[in-house]
């Protein structure tokens, strides 16, 4: 008996992190299989590359990108940042145990607020942001990622940024990959 309430506790527990917009107000969507090969051509990776995944979910993307990279040889960090608590956790599990961990960063934070430059404790030639979030927050999301006197790469997977248009690249996987070189 204590077992099942316990159980139900940790589901209801689970639930309401996963609807509440203080820990997830973007929906937990994960990026389909399919399409990841072709979303790291699109991040481009690098030597002296920072690769930011905003909204990481459970990191597919991010981890990828970093698998491919410590294949390649590349000196490319990636920074995973997500709010929801439960998807934390996932990340830091399997960043655990990847190959290249020791360039693989997660912090818990809102990326409507934070401030990447911040982030940014090594030297970068290239900062590319990885977004695959609502559409209506793109823009909001876009102005946050602006930094004085430097150019980003923006990846958008599944909805374009309408700012951006007149810099738009598009990969057409299951799913549509926006690259913006600004």
């Amino acid at each position: 008996m204590g077992f099942y309430i316990t159980f139900i506790i940790f589901i209801t527990v689970i639930i309401f992190i996963f609807s509440s917009k203080i820990f997830s107000p973007i929906p937990y969507f994960p990026s389909q299989p399919v399409d990841i090969p072709k979303i790291i051509k699109a991040l481009n990776l690098k030597n002296n590359q920072t690769v930011f995944d905003l909204g990481a979910g459970d990191g597919i993307i991010i981890f990828a990108a970093a698998r491919s990279s410590f294949q390649q040889k590349l000196r490319t960090k990636f920074i995973a940042v997500e709010i929801n608590p439960v998807l934390i956790l996932i990340l830091l599990l399997r960043r655990l145990f990847h190959p290249n961990k020791k360039n693989i960063k997660i912090v818990y934070g809102d990326i409507f607020s934070m401030n990447y430059q911040k982030l940014l404790t090594f030297n970068f030639s290239l900062l590319t942001f990885y977004l695959y979030i609502s559409p209506w927050f793109l823009e909001k999301v876009i102005e946050n990622c602006k930094m004085k006197n430097k150019n980003f790469n923006v990846v958008s997977y599944m909805y374009p940024v309408k700012s951006l248009k007149s810099k738009e690249k598009i990969i057409q996987g299951k799913n549509s990959i926006f690259i913006y070189n600004l």
